[in-house]
């Protein structure tokens, strides 16, 4: 920054003081240099998808901070993730309701029940995703990814089907549409 300011307090002194025909290229050289060095000062703006990531792994590395006694992250294992998966259901939005529940297995309950608030399965399948791509971009083994191990898979396999039956709405996963396959046209007839 002192060398914007320096540039552009040396070009308006050269404005000042002389009276060339330059004096409009001095301008223009000042502000050009003034836009280079805002442009390269700010960092290219993320995505959305890692400016997510980079959230969620700052949640995860507070959360091993927070933990008692605090984790590191080359202890942390899939029972762990476990523990913050639950730890998250406090901050759900979505209505799941209990087998013993009068409106279990109604998709649009038509009254308002006790039935505790989670995280939704979608939301959680997705953070895990974006922690397990985090977790090896930050220098973490892919065999030693605590993300991708078998308990936290299984834990997402029951909370979709959990979720699911307490709604009523069976989980078809999604079919890749194939494009269509033009038939080949039948040999004219000759008669």
């Amino acid at each position: 920054m002192e060398a914007l300011q320096i540039t552009t307090e040396s070009s308006n002194s050269e404005n000042t003081n002389t009276t060339s025909p330059n004096n409009s290229s001095t301008t223009t050289n000042a502000t050009a240099v003034i836009a280079i060095a805002t442009s390269s000062s700010s960092p290219p703006a993320l995505s959305r998808y890692e400016s997510q990531k980079r959230r969620d792994w700052n949640t995860f590395g507070q959360y091993l901070k927070n933990h008692r006694p605090p984790l590191s992250l080359s202890r942390c294992s899939g029972a762990h993730v476990l523990e913050f998966l639950r730890y998250l259901d406090q901050f759900g939005k979505t209505k799941v309701h209990n087998q013993i529940c009068p409106f279990f297995g109604h998709p649009n309950p038509p009254a308002p029940c006790p039935c505790p608030l989670r995280q939704a399965w979608g939301s959680l399948d997705a953070l895990i995703g974006r922690l397990r791509a985090a977790f090896e971009e930050n220098g973490g083994k892919p065999e030693a990814n605590p993300f991708g191990a078998r308990a936290v898979r299984l834990y997402l396999r029951e909370v979709r089907e959990m979720q699911s039956k307490a709604r009523g709405i069976s989980y078809e996963k999604k079919k890749r549409k194939r494009p269509p396959q033009s038939l080949p046209m039948p040999p004219p007839s000759t008669s």
